[in-house]
């Protein structure tokens, strides 16, 4: 029986989850701008207390690898590292946008393929397609977003978008294949089914040299100067 503590910060989204066996005990979680640092290590212990667990009752900590925002990852892998060492429990990675994808299947009756989307910068994101038994039949890219994406798939499957990343792409992908859902599934919650399946197949990372899946390197911007 497998107790796992499971993380998500790589959107807006901060997220915190216990599952047992796969299945979802507690979560916590709160949309927002900059909230990761300051609620993350508040949200782990109050889904712990509400548990009626003890940190040392936990098996693994799972954490959301990414792609996404890149202080958002460093916050949660962090926090995920930490928590690690300290308790002497291994790591668990799960893809984000695989995450996302098996969150819209527990969620929705549907027919075709799913794309999730993280909203990177003007008409690009971060995405990938996945069909009903979460094969990915387009890998994690980041890609700018035109009429002509994903042409060859679109031709002759159903394709339903969603995520932050979809809503900037409806006027885009015009063809009659395509829907979209408003839905979010950036949750630590739909964590949980994966995280599991890792435990059992002992899929852990080293936790010295786990780096988050950025996808896309850092950028940093200066400032403008005041004239």
């Amino acid at each position: 029986m497998a107790t796992i503590l499971q993380i998500e910060t790589a959107t807006q989204v901060c997220s915190v989850a216990l599952s047992i066996d796969g299945k979802t005990i507690c979560v916590k979680e709160e949309i927002g701008q900059n909230l990761h640092a300051s609620n993350l290590t508040l949200f782990i212990e109050d889904v712990i207390h509400a548990a009626k667990l003890t940190y040392q009752d936990l098996d693994a900590i799972a954490i959301s690898k990414g792609p996404g925002s890149y202080t958002g990852l460093r916050i949660g892998v962090s926090t995920a590292k930490g928590l690690c060492y300290a308790l002497d429990k291994p790591l668990i990675a799960i893809e984000t946008l695989k995450m996302m994808a098996a969150g819209f299947i527990a969620e929705n009756q549907f027919s075709g393929l799913i794309c999730p989307m993280i909203d990177a910068r003007r008409m690009e994101v971060y995405t990938a397609v996945f069909d009903t038994e979460l094969n990915a039949l387009e890998p994690t890219s980041a890609k700018i977003i035109n009429e002509t994406s994903f042409g060859n798939l679109l031709a002759t499957n159903q394709i339903t978008f969603f995520g932050d990343g979809a809503a900037k792409c409806v006027e885009t992908l015009q063809q009659s294949n395509a829907s979209f859902s408003e839905a979010n599934f950036n949750s630590a919650k739909y964590m949980s089914l994966l995280a599991n399946q890792a435990f059992q197949q002992s899929d852990f990372e080293d936790i010295a040299y786990f780096e988050p899946f950025y996808l896309k390197d850092f950028v940093v911007t200066q400032p403008k100067k005041k004239v």
